[in-house]
């Protein structure tokens, strides 16, 4: 198992190369001209969004496992809705604060889960606090780059977040402790590669494309909320692929968040 801060850097790095050769290939170079204020904001979304933000998930996900976490990322869409409701000036409906106290409710049902195979109750309940850290600053990071969407492509903007959050990680790697954390990318075995390379494809490349997509067309509260219909998926697939346990706690975690976003985008 990577350590998180060496996760993401194989994930931003190699969703990065994929990222400049598309931009490149539809005449979108890095280089681009773009107001000053642009670049400050694509700069502070991919440090919060996807250097900080990823990294706590990854740490978060290392602790409770994928099922588990599916839960704690239905905070999203609320709190997405509530950072665009301060900083962007849209409103917050009945429905949003309906779906927040739902989802809510839902990541409270599951610091009463069982913990994972070799997990603690304290390493379970550390596990949520960063997974509901890492939401914060995802919300965060995506709300303040919105305005830029109107203007820019976005191809190109999900390009620079990308190379933003790539410079802070590589910076990171000065300590000696992180260098010995990111040498283990150097020695991933095939079993590692084969999970590590189309995760990180689909993942980080073709799915963050589109959820940038989103952004700019939609409300942030509503693309924010549709966003969250991968807890299904997640669940599903955490019991399908990892062998994770399909609890009626969790079931009923799920349930609730499901139900929450439900609110969210019907409000």
């Amino acid at each position: 198992m990577l350590p998180p801060l060496a996760l993401n850097l194989f994930r931003v790095g190699l969703s990065s190369v994929l990222l400049l050769a598309t931009t490149i290939a539809l005449g979108l170079p890095p280089w681009r001209a773009a107001p000053l204020a642009d670049h400050l904001l694509i700069l502070a979304s991919g440090l919060i969004a996807i250097a900080l933000a990823d990294t706590l998930f990854h740490a978060s996900l290392n602790r409770v496992g994928a099922g588990i976490t599916a839960v704690i990322d239905s905070l999203y869409p609320p709190a997405t809705a509530i950072f665009a409701m301060i900083l962007l000036g849209e409103r917050l409906s009945h429905g949003d604060v309906v779906g927040l106290t739902l989802v809510v409710s839902a990541v409270l049902v599951t610091t009463r889960a069982v913990p994972p195979a070799g997990v603690s109750r304290r390493a379970l309940l550390v596990g949520i606090l960063l997974g509901c850290l890492s939401m914060a600053a995802l919300s965060l990071g995506i709300v303040i780059v919105k305005p830029v969407l109107a203007d820019q492509p976005v191809v190109w903007v999900t390009a620079m977040r990308q190379f933003a959050a790539l410079g802070f990680l590589l910076l990171a790697a000065v300590g000696p402790t992180q260098r010995r954390e990111y040498a283990q990318i150097l020695h991933l075995d095939r079993h590692a590669l084969r999970w590590a390379v189309p995760g990180t494809v689909l993942g980080s490349y073709l799915a963050l494309m589109c959820w940038i997509a989103g952004m700019k067309f939609i409300s942030a509260g509503a693309a924010a909320a549709l966003n969250q219909t991968a807890i299904i998926y997640t669940i599903l697939l955490a019991r399908v692929v990892l062998g994770e346990p399909l609890t009626r706690r969790r079931l009923g975690a799920c349930a609730l968040a499901i139900a929450g976003v439900i609110c969210v985008i019907l409000g």
